[in-house]
């Protein structure tokens, strides 16, 4: 199954946006600021969450007073009728999202039950140098595109969790009975998302023992737990620490202090300490084996930002043969369309200049 009939309608610099005949090796190839990454980020937004600039719903609409925008997409399979993917924003209320499955009001959550996409950017560079916090957002991100209802665990999670902060920096006592029934939301919300972050990491270590060490840095994944991972332990877990963290004025046990742990497992070195160029080839190893796992289940959309031109000719050629044997449907930009000569002819290219796509033969 592959995503068809894309089209982009006052989206960012695309004003009206339309790409057929897509392939399951797509190209989009311009000069910087063409509106190449618009397209990928108009895709990232068929699946649950903030896309993959994590922008805020009106920046996304056209520069146009008062516009929102649209972004359709077409699910093929076979002869069989598209099941026809839709979101974007009411000029109205620009910063409230809408979807539709088939023309029908649908959660943004219902998306991913249909597609899963990943993705891969050059912002995300600096992940293993940046926070525990993005970290953690690129657990949920991966999880989500394993499993929909991901979204659902972190957000009552969250939810709980704001409610408790709330309560324990009350300088007037809350009833007892309520703090306990918020702990017992938040842990119960906070094993299930737990359970779903060791899950992901375990099926992400066992995709990457297939993954060739060269051309390939593999990386060895931990997931560090913030807190137990079971409901009732992390409940009585809350409930110690409540001295502790009325002191901190936040709660200082659970999944929001989760961490990934990555290291590269050629050198036993953290990938935080390793070079630029090992980090991205780890992430990009991470990006391939998630891709092929989240294709298992739903039909998988694969977004690769720039990352043929910052790769030497060897990790290349085993890039796109890898992309080439996996079950997403990928979506790639560049400058120019030299780095893909070689698979150039088995996929589908479009020449993207001021916000305008135009199908290369």
């Amino acid at each position: 199954m592959t995503l068809d009939r894309i089209n982009l309608s006052r989206f960012r610099n695309h004003c009206e946006t339309r790409l057929d005949g897509t392939a399951a090796l797509n190209l989009l190839v311009g000069e910087n600021g063409a509106g190449k990454t618009n397209v990928l980020e108009a895709l990232s937004l068929l699946a649950p969450g903030r896309g993959l600039r994590r922008a805020a719903l009106a920046e996304m609409a056209e520069r146009t007073q008062g516009a929102g925008f649209a972004v359709s997409a077409g699910l093929m399979a076979g002869e069989q009728e598209p099941v026809m993917l839709g979101t974007g924003t009411d000029p109205a209320r620009p910063g409230r999202r809408l979807v539709q499955v088939n023309g029908a009001q649908a959660s943004a959550v219902a998306l991913g039950e249909w597609l899963a996409v990943s993705w891969l950017t050059p912002a995300m560079d600096g992940l293993f140098t940046d926070s525990a916090s993005a970290r953690r957002r690129y657990m949920d991100r991966l999880a989500l595109a394993l499993d929909p209802a991901h979204a659902r665990r972190a957000a009552r999670y969250e939810e709980a969790l704001r409610e408790r902060n709330r309560l324990l920096s009350d300088p007037n006592m809350p009833d007892a009975s309520w703090m306990v029934s918020i702990e017992r939301q938040m842990a119960e919300a906070g094993a299930a998302l737990a359970n779903g972050r060791r899950a992901l990491v375990e099926q992400l270590r066992t995709a990457l023992d297939d993954l060739p060490d060269r051309p390939f840095a593999r990386p060895a994944l931990e997931y560090l737990p913030g807190g137990p991972e079971n409901a009732d332990a992390l409940a009585d877990a809350l409930e110690a620490g409540r001295a502790r963290d009325r002191a901190a004025q936040r709660s200082l046990t659970g999944p929001h202090r989760d961490e990934l742990q990555v290291i590269m497992a050629a050198k036993s070195a953290p990938a935080a300490q390793c070079s630029t160029g090992e980090q991205k080839a780890m992430l990009l190893a991470i990006t391939l084996a998630h891709a092929e796992l989240a294709a298992k289940g739903r039909p998988g959309l694969l977004l690769l930002d720039e990352v043929a031109a910052h790769l030497d000719p060897l990790r290349r050629s085993a890039l796109f043969e890898r992309l080439e044997g996996g079950g997403a449907q990928v979506w790639m930009t560049g400058t120019e369309a030299a780095p893909f000569a070689t698979i150039e002819s088995n996929a589908a290219t479009w020449r993207i200049a001021d916000g305008q796509a135009k199908r290369r033969e």
